[in-house]
Order: structure tokens, then C-alpha cells, then sequence
């Protein structure tokens, strides 16, 4: 949305009105005005400022008005609107994309299976969702080999708790209903459906994992011996992170519980006590 400024520096040139013209007919000083149509005032002008303003310039009826109400608005309310405002615009031109390709199929065009394989509904799926991972003061996610994965973010995944790169500790899923959370990351591809992030808390896991990271995990994702897990153990609902090794061949089957620090000892259990194990497919860091 342009600027009170914006607005009325752009209809007083159209007119030919000097900044003196102007403030005369509406009662403000040419060097307020000035700071006005510059953006350099604090807040916009009183309401019976703003409505001598639109008449003086023949601005139609609310644009100045909104402008000025939207300025007063607090920069957090304006982020979300605006996030609010870019999704359904995306969302609507994704459903008019593929109303025109509905169309085209019934004259022969390709199949949303075709559009699929060719990576077309892929792409413009990309496009509704949103900008790509590793802008400037954002986070940028890493594929776990180590390598800068700045590519579009295509997926949201829930982020539900707090994962113990230490002791285990307890799980709290906070009761909510399965792929409902408070936060949500945006998650690059490979996307998996039932997916979910969760915060690393302790040093168990440095170097490669620090505190305040946020790692998602796959229950789809194939575990492997040596595999980073999201680990839950019986009977306590207990929950921590680490490098699962598979062991125990003389029968009785154990896992492994690796720590990455040294510092940090290994824990083994019993293959029985293992409710889940959940491999972390990406993570995120914090830059600078």
C-alpha cells in the first residue's frame, strides 16, 4: 500500500499544486506538508487533516484515509496482514492455474499426473507458498550432509516440542490433534507428510547440532545404523536426540543411544523400550 505521503505527493503533481498551493487550502504549514509527502513524520496527520487533504486534492473517497489508518497500524499486525494478504493472492492464482489447466484437458491438454511428472504443479505449488529459505536475517536450512540448502520452501511442518540433545526427558506433544501446533517451519524438499520440527535443547549433539536449531523429522525416512534420531522410549514417554546404533547380536537386541559431544556418555537400551524412531532429514540454523 503507498504512503499517506506517496498519495498525496503523486495527486498534487498530477494537478500541478505546489507544496504551498496545498497547505493553504487544507490549513497546514508548506514545511509539515513537506514532512508529510517525505515520510518523515512520526504519525500520519489527524483524521480532519486527512479528509481536508482528499477533498483539496480530489483523491477518491477513503484511499488517503485508509493509507492513514493502516500507518497507524503496529508493524507486527502489518507483517501478518501483509503474509495474510500475499498467501491468498497466491492461493488464488494457483486455483486459476489450474482451472485453466482443467480446461485444457478437456481439450486435450495434459493430465495433473502429467503436469506432476513434468514438474509444472510442483513449481507453481512452490510459487503459492512463498519466498525461498536463506534470505537475509532469516535461517537457512541445511540438508544433513552439510551442504547450503537454499532452495524454495514448499512445505509446512508442525513445530511441537522441545527435543533433550542431553538425557532424555519427558515428551509433551501439548495435547493437540495430530499436524496441529502453535509454530510451524517451512520446510524445503524432500517433503514428508508426516513430518514434524522440533528445538534442540542441551549440547549432546555439537558440533553438528546446537542449541536452538531446529531439526525436522521423518517418520517416513528409512533409519539406518547411524542415523540422527528423534528417539521415544517406554514406558515414561521419554524423548532425546541422538545417533542410533543398532546393536546386541546375542540376542537380545539393544540400540545405542550416540552423543556427538564426547563429553557426553552413551546410553544403551533395549530394542523393547523403543517406541519410536524418527530420522532428521533437515535442519535449520540461525545465520550470524
Amino acid at each position: 500500500m503507498e504512503t499517506v505521503g506517496q498519495i498525496i505527493r503523486l495527486r498534487r503533481e498530477a494537478m500541478g499544486l505546489t507544496l504551498a498551493d496545498v497547505a493553504r487550502r487544507v490549513g497546514l504549514t508548506r514545511s509539515y506538508l513537506s514532512m508529510i509527502e517525505n515520510d518523515r513524520v512520526d504519525n500520519p496527520p489527524a483524521a480532519r487533516h486527512v479528509t481536508s487533504l482528499e477533498r483539496a486534492l480530489r483523491i477518491a473517497d477513503g484511499e488517503l484515509t485508509r493509507a492513514a489508518d493502516w500507518s497507524r497500524t503496529p508493524p507486527p499486525v502489518r507483517d501478518e496482514l501483509t503474509r495474510l494478504a500475499d498467501r491468498q493472492r497466491r492461493a488464488r492464482a494457483f486455483a486459476e492455474w489450474l482451472r485453466g489447466a482443467a480446461r485444457k484437458r478437456s481439450g486435450g491438454g495434459r493430465s495433473l499426473d502429467q503436469l506432476h511428472r513434468s514438474g509444472q504443479l510442483g513449481k507453481r505449488l512452490n510459487e503459492m507458498v512463498g519466498a525461498a529459505a536463506g534470505r537475509p536475517g532469516t535461517t537457512c536450512a541445511r540438508g544433513l550432509d552439510d551442504v547450503d540448502a537454499r532452495v524454495p520452501v514448499r512445505f509446512e511442518v508442525p513445530l511441537i516440542n522441545r527435543v533433550s540433545a542431553g538425557y532424555p526427558t519427558d515428551f509433551t506433544d501439548l495435547d493437540y490433534p495430530a499436524r496441529i501446533a502453535d509454530e510451524y517451519v517451512a520446510c524445503p524438499q524432500p517433503a514428508h507428510p508426516q513430518a514434524f520440527a522440533a528445538r534442540v535443547v542441551g549440547e549432546s549433539m555439537t558440533p553438528k547440532y546446537e542449541e536452538g536449531d531446529i531439526v525436522v523429522f521423518s517418520p517416513d525416512a528409512e533409519v539406518e545404523d547411524g542415523s540422527d534420531c528423534f528417539v521415544r522410549l517406554e514406558p515414561d514417554h521419554e524423548t532425546t536426540f541422538k545417533r542410533v546404533f543398532f546393536e546386541g547380536d546375542d540376542g537380545t537386541p539393544m540400540i545405542r543411544l550416540q552423543p556427538l559431544n564426547p563429553s557426553f556418555a552413551p546410553m544403551l537400551v533395549e530394542r523393547q523400550r523403543v517406541a519410536g524412531l524418527y530420522r532428521a532429514v533437515w535442519r535449520f540454523q540461525k545465520l550470524g
